[in-house]
């Protein structure tokens, strides 16, 4: 990947890209800084020290964002949120599924909901922060001003702020290279991830002889990621072959090619997706949070706690297998191929070839949904282990699931697509 971004330099539209995708990634990290008015800071970070709560887990992807009461500290969670939601009605919505269809104008109409959800979900977490931090509020403003009036304000700007970030990520992706969205989040939990191991390693001067541990953990780390992309690059090839046909003088087909089903097609979806819901509850009771039943949810199902570990890795199954279908039709496939002349050898077309394909889609996709559930499971009690041995808990929660695979996933993806930026600008046509 180094080789590829020190190619990429040389090729003068691909370095602009380059140099404008970090200036914007540059002016997110930099807002992230900016305190937002109406907060005081050292009450928040003490609420999040007492254990990893829901907004401990917003704090980890947006990079420390709402930790520092940046006005940006709601980061790319709103629009995340609602593009799931979108995607879901996408599937149970017909006019949708037909807007996704219709080529880029049914797209841009989707983007435009997605923004409007986005912006929905942005005011309700907004709120939810407010209010779940509401002793945090700063107690010089509340003697000048009422404590509602001092809460719209700061609802207001962080509001402002989600949809500012939600336009640099539209900005990274129509202007800059890669994903723009993904590599806000990407920045986000290298940030978290940094931070938390400088503090581990502050600690560990502290008593030497925890070094090993530190080593360890890099050990662990680095392979986790190894077998990450290891299972990230494995497909079964569904070899096809198209029959030969004559149109006029011409002869076309007789071609054999394959359709590539990814062990891992579904991505880090199922993680996102398994996140979302089972924290959704705890975002909600945030808005009480004396109550007895946010108390009871934080201990037993809150984020970080064994039973809410458990419960992810179940619904990262179940969503696996929901996320295939939605990326892999077989009945859509075996149509294409039917209509295209092609035939998979030894299956009949039609309803065979769809039957042929959903199962090896089905095997594919259980490897696939143990593999996430093992990446969500496993790396967690590992570091666990060594956190309690190295006393850095913080690294526990920076080095989730969630962050290793969104890390590798967005790695790989910005290295092909820096691949085919620089494919496409050395390709010598037949012009030339």
């Amino acid at each position: 990947m180094f080789k590829t971004i020190a190619n990429a330099f040389k090729i003068k539209d691909v370095r602009k890209k380059i140099l404008l995708t970090l200036l914007l990634l540059l002016i997110y990290r930099l807002g992230c800084w900016i305190p937002a008015v109406g907060f005081n800071v050292d009450s928040i970070n003490a609420g999040m020290e007492q254990g990893f709560n829901f907004f401990s887990l917003m704090n980890l992807v947006s990079g420390g964002a709402l930790s520092n009461c940046s006005v940006l500290a709601l980061g790319v969670s709103p629009y995340i949120t609602a593009s799931i939601i979108i995607q879901l009605l996408t599937v149970a919505i017909p006019a949708l599924e037909n807007l996704a269809k219709s080529g880029e104008d049914g797209r841009r109409k989707i983007n435009f909901y997605t923004r409007i959800a986005a912006l929905v979900l942005a005011i309700a977490q907004a709120v939810g922060i407010v209010v779940g931090y509401s002793g945090s509020i700063d107690a010089n403003l509340t003697k000048v001003l009422p404590a509602w009036l001092v809460g719209m304000g700061v609802v207001l700007i962080l509001v402002a702020g989600g949809m500012f970030t939600v336009w640099i990520g539209e900005r990274i992706t129509d202007l800059g290279v890669g994903n723009g969205m993904s590599l806000l989040i990407f920045v986000g939990i290298l940030s978290s991830a940094s931070s938390a191991f400088g503090s581990a390693i502050q600690q560990t001067i502290q008593n030497i002889t925890y070094l090993w541990v530190i080593v360890l953990f890099l050990v662990a780390v680095v392979a986790i990621f190894a077998f990450i992309v290891f299972v990230d690059g494995g497909e079964r090839r569904v070899s096809v072959q198209y029959a030969k046909q004559i149109k006029g003088r011409k002869m076309y087909g007789g071609q054999s090619t394959y359709i590539p089903i990814r062990v891992n097609g579904s991505g880090v979806m199922p993680i996102i997706f398994a996140s979302a819901l089972i924290t959704l509850p705890q975002l909600i009771l945030s808005f009480w949070p004396e109550s007895s039943a946010y108390a009871w949810y934080s201990r037993y199902l809150g984020a970080g706690t064994w039973p809410y570990i458990v419960v992810s890795s179940l619904l990262i199954l179940a969503f696996a297998f929901f996320y295939a279908q939605i990326s892999f039709n077989a009945d859509d496939v075996s149509k294409r191929i039917q209509q295209q002349g092609g035939f998979i050898p030894g299956i009949r077309p039609g309803k065979p070839t769809s039957d042929y394909l959903r199962k090896i889609s089905n095997r594919i996709t259980l490897f696939g949904a143990i593999f996430l559930a093992f990446i969500a499971l496993i790396p967690s009690l590992a570091f666990w282990a060594i956190g309690e041995y190295a006393g850095a808990a913080t690294l526990i929660n920076a080095f989730s699931a969630t962050g290793l695979m969104i890390v590798v996933s967005v790695a790989l993806e910005l290295d092909k697509q820096l691949e085919a930026q620089m494919l496409m600008r050395n390709y010598k046509g037949f012009l030339d």
